[in-house]
């Protein structure tokens, strides 16, 4: 069995219609799996979160707070030494 992940949109009536046609061989029977994001798979207070972590990470990168990355797996390596 061959999977092809596409983009569509469900109409009123509940039928499927796809972004773009399937390039594959016509008068086919298929199988169809709907993967339906949920609507708050985040809630605000998650997103807000995540906003301000990114903020701080931004700033701290673009002012120069970095560690180089060699000294990042020397810890990493010390830790899984113990």
């Amino acid at each position: 069995m061959k999977a092809l992940k596409v983009m569509a949109t469900i109409n009123e009536q509940g039928q499927l219609t796809l972004d773009h046609p399937l390039n594959v061989d016509k008068n086919s029977r298929v199988e169809v799996i709907v993967l339906i994001p949920e609507e708050n798979s985040l809630d605000n207070q998650s997103q807000a979160k995540v906003l301000a972590d990114f903020r701080q990470s931004w700033h701290e990168a673009m002012s120069g707070q970095t560690i180089p990355v060699a000294q990042l797996w020397e810890e990493l390596e010390g830790d899984i030494n113990l």
